[in-house]
């Protein structure tokens, strides 16, 4: 959600700036913007509703000189996507300019504080407050810019990562953050300012992430400073870069999904590397192994997630349930955190986010953290904010997934999960040897497996044009299933925009099947497993009522074959590994269905990549 980008060195800063707003586009916008001080020592500030490109249209013939600028991709909160809401946002003499993330809870209160001493707003945005009150604090205190910024994040309440630039020092960036990522980058006589590293990354592989409360000061021939809201100074924490500029394009992919469906394979090899020995016979997950007796004395386990990680969390509650015999509880992280929950010292909570800034997720970690919980995340993102904020964890190691709609994410969270199940089990002795290694060898074959699947894509390509029609989709699954049927149906419903729910089959009978009839297609997972005999009786529920039928099956399947209207076969796998093969010709379907309808695949209307608002 919202995407920042800055640049303070010796090259022209337009350039820059526009790239970085490009490798951004992921994380969903509806308006982009600019401001730099000229070679002139004008605060030039270009912005506009629509896309970067829109943006670069409107600047081409504008005064685009000058070495230091930030630049915004907004994602609207408060006021509509036009060009007034579009940050950046001067200050009211116009020698400020500031861009945000987050939401500013209390704006409404300063708003009108400031409107009392004079100020007149010119957009419908919390942000605005803030730059205001900036430059009045400045005004009224006679302080220079960092001061002020200081003494003004003291009366704001909210989430924000927010950057500024002035008028009057062309050699200085002011940065800050509180619940909303920010990263500088350091390069030769150079700095890059970024929401995530994706921007910064063609440039050098040295960032420094800020913590909360944290302010960089980022001068031109200067070492970056680091200030907390005190003014106390912190030392830089240098981190290297793990991604390369190769894995934020498309690779000859038309669709970044695309790309990162096909990519699954590789991304599963690269998560289990290291952690399943060549043999197959013993996963190591270090996370579980330093923390032996916190998981074997755990009373109970509760994982905290949104969306997609909500239903990977799902499977990872029945697989620890299944193997280890703790008792599991899945938590929507946005409700989690509001209704009081009930945490002990004794409980682990597992949080997952695939950016790692998720901000229900990241706020629910910190209500277990101050309950006395032990805190394990899994993350994709190294160095993100609930990587850091948790006692231990196990990044997916998949790389950067630019698609909004996740899918390599997915499959990476669910292995995780699989072998931190399988790790506790054989440590609290849950599961015996035999089944241990067959399970340990049946995960390692997954991405071979994976492989068969996307061997018949253009097969699913060509049965996804019969169903561009649909208004309305089910999705059916049991078992290890039913979380795989969820995350069909929102992978459908994210680029197609068809409507699409997911159901345990067996749930049919209690509602949803008033829905069936000629014109409904329903997606049904039937993978032979210890309840294929009850999947078979839900199929020919629907069909009985003329519900158009795709089925997929285990390959070599006759029998829902026989029954279903379409098949897709999937390679046999272990019971509670069917949601890995499963989940991809689902994801195959959901792409080629939008593609055939003419959606944006990569920037989906009204999502964004992290949600990093509540």
């Amino acid at each position: 959600m919202c995407g920042i980008v800055g640049y303070l060195g010796g090259r022209d800063a337009y350039p820059v700036l526009i790239k970085g707003l490009h490798r951004l586009e992921y994380r969903g916008y509806d308006s982009a913007g600019i401001a730099m001080v000229s070679a002139s020592g004008e605060l030039n500030l270009y912005k506009s509703k629509g896309k970067v490109a829109d943006l670069e249209r409107f600047a081409e013939s504008k005064d685009i000189s000058g070495t230091i600028g930030i630049a915004h991709t907004r994602w609207a909160t408060h006021g509509e996507p036009n060009d007034l809401n579009a940050h950046p946002h001067y200050s009211q003499s116009k020698n400020l300019a500031l861009i945000h993330n987050g939401i500013i809870e209390n704006y409404s209160v300063l708003r009108l504080e400031l409107e009392s001493k004079g100020f007149r707003f010119r957009s419908s945005t919390d942000t605005e407050v803030i730059v205001y009150l900036i430059e009045y604090i400045m005004q009224t205190n006679g302080v220079d810019l960092c001061t002020a910024v200081q003494l003004a994040l003291h009366q704001v309440v909210g989430a924000y990562a927010i950057a500024l630039v002035a008028k009057d020092n062309p050699d200085q960036i002011i940065a800050a953050r509180k619940s909303s990522p920010l990263v500088v980058g350091i390069g030769e006589g150079e700095y890059f300012l970024a929401s995530d590293a994706t921007p910064i990354v063609e440039y050098t592989d040295k960032v420094v992430y800020l913590n909360d409360g944290e302010i960089a000061v980022i001068r031109r021939d200067a070492p970056l400073k680091i200030v907390d809201l005190d003014n106390v100074e912190i030392t830089p924490e240098v981190k290297r870069l793990a991604m390369n500029l190769s894995q934020l394009e498309k690779g000859g992919y038309p669709h970044f999904m695309l790309k990162e469906i096909y990519e699954q394979p590789q991304t599963l090899y690269n998560c289990i590397r290291g952690r399943i020995n060549v043999e197959g016979t013993n996963v190591v997950l270090s996370g579980v192994i330093d923390n032996r007796d916190k998981f074997l004395h755990a009373s109970r386990i509760i994982i905290v997630a949104c969306g997609t990680s909500w239903h990977a969390a799902l499977i990872g509650e029945h697989l620890i349930e299944d193997l280890c015999r703790i008792p599991v509880e899945v938590e929507y992280a946005s409700e989690f955190r509001y209704r009081n929950p009930v945490i002990c010292p004794g409980d682990i909570v597992i949080a997952i986010s695939q950016s790692g800034e998720t901000a229900d997720t990241l706020a629910a970690v910190e209500l277990a953290k101050s309950r006395g919980a032990f805190i394990y995340g899994i993350c994709n993102v190294v160095g993100s904010s609930i990587a850091r904020a948790t006692d231990s964890g196990s990044y997916i190691h998949v790389g950067p997934e630019i698609g909004v709609a996740s899918t390599k994410a997915f499959t990476g969270q669910v292995t995780v999960l699989s072998m931190l199940a399988l790790t506790l089990a054989r440590l609290k002795g849950t599961i015996g040897e035999d089944k241990f290694v067959r399970m340990v060898q049946g995960l390692q074959a997954i991405p071979d497996k994976i492989k068969e699947v996307l061997d018949h894509a253009d097969a699913i390509a060509d049965l996804s044009k019969i169903f561009t029609y649909a208004h309305n989709f089910i999705y059916l699954g049991r078992g290890y299933n039913y979380p795989a049927a969820l995350e069909g149906a929102l992978k459908l419903k994210e680029i197609s925009y068809i409507h699409a729910e997911g159901y345990p089959a067996a749930e049919m009978k209690h509602g949803p099947i008033a829905l069936i009839d000629a014109e409904m297609p329903v997606v049904a997972i039937a993978t032979t497993d210890s309840i294929y005999e009850k999947t078979i009786s839900n199929i020919q529920e629907i069909k009985a009522r003329r519900g158009k039928v795709i089925a997929i099956v285990t390959e070599g399947d006759s029998v829902v074959r026989s029954i279903a209207d379409y098949c897709i076969e999937v390679p046999r796998v272990e019971e509670p590994f069917a949601p890995l093969v499963a989940s991809v010709p689902l994801q195959l379907l959901a792409y080629y269905i939008a593609v055939h309808k003419g959606r944006d695949v990569d920037q989906p209307r009204n999502l964004a990549k992290s949600v990093t608002v509540e």
